[in-house]
């Protein structure tokens, strides 16, 4: 009776995919296998040398991925069942039958499929059948891996230790420099601080008001449609940053942030533009595009403006 394991990584992250592993052991049971046991109880070094081989002698295995953007526009529960079902699709591939399915934890991913009648599930599986365990040590491993190319990727974030569960550090770099495109906009306390709606686009707009910044960003509106630009979006905000607006030119879509300064004993408002808010304003960017992926026909540029306190722009340039 071959079994085929399943279990899931990444349920409750705050950045990076979900991952679900399924696998099928060797009939004949190598001494390995009595080593598998739940990937949470084996050190770094263990689940890594395991993983590599199962990989190498189990004669069926697959991984289900669901990455943030999908995740976030399912939610969790659909997430759960896709990345499931596309892991035994992974595992079907290499064409060895198995007779039973067992997954761990109490829901049938598999249901509402013709393997469902095949299905058990059960609590702890991950510690006492050795199928399970070989799906979450693969599973575990894979991601982890992920992972740590996202803290290349996004450094800041500390990827490569929190794998991204929301801890303490994890939560203040959030704080400090926003989120990136591999956060789960749905998940809070993120999902609060961007005003993530699934039915719409996940944007907060800032209020209409008379302030001097706002006054700022009409001259440079009305200053680049004379340029010949497009107004794309303007105020384009999470809690932690935003970008004043949005244009397109040519082949080109500008990410411009104006900074109006009524004194300027201190210097223009370019000074503000610093390395920290350079790093926000590519997140701005990226996420704009993540969600308005019909605009990636543009190169994307990001440009800055300086406005007087007459509201008169001095200049404007891209950073590129």
């Amino acid at each position: 009776m071959a079994i085929l394991g399943i279990d899931e990584v990444g349920r409750g992250p705050l950045a990076g995919p979900l991952v679900v592993g399924a696998v099928v052991l060797p009939e004949e049971k190598p001494e390995w296998v009595f080593d598998l046991k739940d990937s949470k109880k084996l050190s770094a070094k263990k689940r890594e040398s395991l993983s590599e081989v199962i990989l190498a002698e189990a004669p069926a295995y697959g991984l289900g991925w669901v990455f943030p953007e999908e995740l976030d526009s399912v939610g969790i529960s659909e997430a759960l069942r896709l990345a499931t079902r596309r892991a035994v699709e992974a595992a079907q591939k290499r064409h060895f039958k198995f007779t039973q399915i067992v997954i761990d934890g109490k829901v049938n991913f598999l249901e509402g499929t013709a393997l469902s009648k095949f299905v058990s599930t059960a609590v702890k599986a991950d510690d006492l059948i050795k199928e399970v365990s070989a799906a979450s040590i693969i599973a575990k491993v894979a991601r982890d891996n992920y992972m740590k190319e996202l803290a290349n990727k996004f450094p800041g974030y500390g990827f490569e230790k929190n794998v991204g569960y929301g801890t303490a550090a994890h939560l203040k770099a959030i704080s400090e420099i926003g989120i990136c495109p591999e956060h789960r906009k749905s998940f809070e306390p993120i999902k609060s601080m961007v005003g993530f709606d699934r039915n719409g686009d996940g944007v907060i707009n800032k209020k209409d008001t008379t302030s001097v910044g706002k006054k700022g960003e009409d001259a440079v509106c009305k200053y680049l449609e004379g340029l010949g630009h497009e107004i794309v979006a303007r105020n384009f905000k999470t809690k932690f940053y935003e970008i004043d607006i949005i244009s397109v030119f040519e082949d080109k879509m500008y990410f411009t942030e104006v900074k109006t300064r009524t004194n300027r004993e201190f210097g223009g408002g370019l000074v503000a533009i610093d390395a920290r808010k350079l790093q926000k304003m590519r997140f701005a960017a990226e996420s704009f595009l993540k969600y308005k992926n019909s605009y990636n026909i543009y190169n994307p540029e990001l440009a800055v403006a300086d406005v007087d306190g007459d509201f008169k722009v001095l200049d404007w340039f891209s950073l590129n």
